[in-house]
């Protein structure tokens, strides 16, 4: 089975994957005119100030559930392994995967808004499945991405986080795998059976806490090794391009590496960001998309380069040949000790200022991180099985897959904390890189939508106005929802009583 897994991940993220994610954001940073720097004024100011509503979340609320996908195991052992596996150079990669793929990430959250639905519940869903079907009109595909979205975010994903949670915890504390696993099921019972609102809630409490504290005392692991930092940098930029003697074996796998856990990490294409950024109440979809656009500058600009730094900036760090610990030893921070590719490199690092702190630290971080993100993934796959069921007549239908789809979660992520890192790993690469290939193919089909809308918003922002939006003007079509809302607001202005 892992020979199988292993031959299935090659696949998948094979050099095309790669190039497309890159080109893609190239194209889209274009398009949009470098949208991801022109407006980061605009991306603070819209984190406060969307308005909840009985249908949908805030623009923060959103943002945090979005983050709570992100900001998880990638950010310290993905960060990691991709250092171990690629060298520095793999940050380099990784940084610049971020700043295009904000660029993507603009367009695919600005997607979701404008093909948003209200569901049975009156909440509102969105996500890559319903802008395919409304924009694209190709029902088979969007049945296609759903059915890759409950697999991989269901089934796939959710054994790394529980995974890095049991593996943190065993080195800070002894404590068995089973017993972290049975700890992680009973806290997200209680998580995924209360809706969207209660996921909501818990991602904008816990999200920012834990991304704060955990760049604080990163940096100030960075400041005590100030003098590093003008090696760091050199390192880094020296071996993405294969100009460091000591790396230059892993020049070509530095790229593999840092645009693979990049995406990892930030998930710019993959699809996910569209289905919290649909959850929020908003005017105008720019607005939630260049909120979702500045998530991917916390995840990876901020808390991944905080990792990167707090790693090499201690040397705590060991770097193999051929992709994996089979391979040639390149570079040994750690003087023969063996240590596995992942959250103990951090430990380690943390260890140098705070001997014998750094593991539980590591460990408590990574529960949060990791665990919010095993909630958002939830989230998603609840958002595409009501998708694929939105039409069957049969009410009781939908709850029992819903509840099947909860034990199903609950289950593979208690096998993902017991199982072996490799083999979580490889599975969760398999669903992010599935998800990948058809999203991005589907927004560099129907981006139209997303580029008239940012457009439109730089119109009315230009114009001193609070962008609202009217897809009809616009010539967009099967936005129903705001059509709705555009009939709703100009009978209500036409009956002042009403």
């Amino acid at each position: 089975m892992t020979d199988l897994l292993d031959k299935i991940n090659s696949w998948i993220w094979s050099p095309p994957l790669i190039y497309l994610c890159l080109i893609a954001g190239l194209y889209f940073t274009i398009r949009t005119r470098l949208v991801q720097i022109r407006r980061i004024p605009d991306m603070v100011k819209l984190l406060f100030a969307g308005e909840k509503s009985p249908s949908g979340v805030s623009s923060f609320q959103a943002l945090a559930m979005s983050l709570a996908g992100r900001v998880g195991t990638g950010n310290i052992a993905g960060v990691a392994t991709a250092i171990a596996f690629g060298g520095p150079g793999a940050v380099f990669w990784m940084w610049l995967v971020a700043f295009l793929g904000a660029s993507t990430s603009f367009v695919e959250s600005t997607l979701g808004q404008i093909f948003k639905e209200k569901d049975g519940k009156g909440e509102y869903r969105g996500g890559p499945a319903y802008y395919i079907e409304k924009c694209m009109k190709q029902k088979w595909y969007a049945l296609l991405f759903a059915g890759v979205t409950v697999l991989a975010t269901g089934l796939l994903m959710p054994g790394i986080q529980s995974n890095s949670i049991a593996i943190a915890m065993d080195n800070a504390w002894g404590l068995p795998t089973w017993v972290a696993a049975i700890a992680i099921v009973i806290a997200l019972s209680f998580i995924v059976v209360g809706g969207l609102k209660r996921i909501a809630t818990f991602a904008g409490v816990v999200v920012p806490f834990m991304a704060a504290a955990y760049i604080l005392l990163a940096l100030v692991v960075v400041f005590v090794n100030a003098s590093e930092i003008p090696e760091i940098f050199r390192l880094i930029f020296s071996s993405a391009f294969g100009l460091e003697a000591g790396f230059g074996a892993v020049v070509g796998l530095a790229v593999e590496w840092g645009v693979k856990r990049g995406i990892y990490s930030n998930e710019a294409g993959q699809g996910t960001g569209p289905h919290a950024a649909a959850a929020a109440e908003v005017s105008h979809p720019a607005k939630q998309g260049l909120v979702q656009a500045f998530s991917i500058y916390i995840d990876t600009l901020f808390v991944c380069t905080a990792t990167a730094f707090l790693i090499l900036s201690t040397g705590m760090y060991t770097v193999w040949s051929g992709g994996s610990q089979d391979g040639e030893v390149l570079y040994d921070g750690h003087r023969g000790a063996a240590v596995e590719a992942g959250p103990a490199f951090a430990q380690n690092a943390f260890d140098t200022v705070w001997s014998g702190a750094g593991a539980s630290f590591i460990a408590v971080s990574l529960a949060f991180f990791a665990f919010t993100t095993i909630v958002a993934y939830y989230y998603m796959a609840e958002t595409n099985i009501n998708y694929m069921l939105r039409g069957v007549r049969n009410k009781s239908v939908l709850p029992v897959a819903t509840r099947l789809l909860q034990l199903a979660f609950l289950v593979v992520t208690a096998w993902g904390a017991v199982s072996t890192a490799t083999a979580a790993w490889t599975a969760g690469d398999i669903g992010v890189g599935l998800m990948a290939w058809l999203n991005i193919i589907a927004i560099l089909i129907i981006q139209k939508p997303a580029l008239k809308a940012l457009n439109d918003y730089e119109r009315q922002r230009k114009s001193g106005l609070d962008p609202q939006f009217d897809p009809v003007a616009l010539g967009i079509e099967g936005a129903v929802f705001w059509e709705k809302r555009l009939e709703e607001r100009r009978a209500g202005e036409a009956d002042p009583v009403r």
